[in-house]
């Protein structure tokens, strides 16, 4: 009779193991959707974008349309900065006719998408780009910002030339983010990693990034000691960003 009841037991040990396994999987599955959802890259810079988010065991895919090639970058690297992803397999299509690569187009895109992640800069800035020079226009609140305007913008990857036309006028009442304020540090690493790849001064294939309540970890291989303390100013300024922790070697 006892052998009967240890039996019985076990099996039912057996399959109450079977039933949860799924059950936690599924739990943490819905997490991963709710995360990214919810999260401050997808609430800002792609709530216009057709995304469907699904997890299936930490396997993440995104089907659905962008509106800009960066689009598909930062959801993906947004989904996969959260707990519990093992992979992303990123199907996003991008809607209409993708610029031809350093087209102006294509370069206009690429700064004002810079500007948007910085916030020390204005992402109101008015870009124009013809033949590779790019024209800024729009209001400033000191002379510091706009020309740290220019500095970002003459760094970009494919950028001639910056010709800076910004007003500066008293600041004004526009919402400024401060680098205390609560952004969920998978937004902020997707956001600090497309920074340091629109930058020509910076290796982002050679740089890896993690963030902790709001704290930005950068490792990898720096070409000299020029570049890493870039990487750190150009990090820093990123939206959320409390602080750095450089840790990249000189090569």
């Amino acid at each position: 009779m006892k052998k009967i009841h240890s039996i019985f037991v076990m099996v039912a040990a057996v399959a109450l193991l079977a039933f949860s396994v799924p059950a936690q999987a599924s739990t943490t599955d819905s997490r991963i959707e709710s995360s990214a959802k919810k999260s401050y890259v997808f609430k800002t810079y792609l709530k216009n974008d057709d995304i469907k988010i699904q997890s299936k065991d930490g396997v993440v895919s995104l089907t659905g349309t962008v509106s800009e090639e960066s689009h598909k970058s930062l959801a993906r690297d947004t989904v996969s900065g959260l707990p519990g992803v093992k992979s992303v397999d990123n199907m996003l299509e991008v809607k209409g006719e993708i610029p031809a690569k350093n087209s102006d187009t294509w370069l206009t895109t690429k700064v004002k998408t810079t500007l948007l992640f910085h916030r020390s800069v204005s992402a109101m800035t008015e870009v124009n780009t013809k033949d590779g020079i790019v024209t800024l226009q729009g209001k400033a609140d000191s002379q510091a910002e706009k020309d740290l305007t220019t500095e970002y913008v003459k760094d970009v990857e494919g950028v001639k030339d910056v010709n800076n036309e910004m007003t500066v006028s008293k600041p004004s009442k526009k919402a400024t983010r401060t680098a205390g304020e609560k952004i969920d540090d998978a937004s902020i690493t997707a956001l600090a990693k497309m920074t340091l790849l629109y930058h020509r001064s910076t290796s982002a294939l050679e740089t890896k990034v993690a963030t902790k309540n709001g704290v930005v970890t950068l490792s990898g291989k720096a070409k000299n000691e020029t570049e890493k303390n870039l990487a750190t100013k150009f990090v820093e300024d990123v939206h959320g960003v409390k602080n750095v922790k450089n840790r990249m070697t000189i090569e």
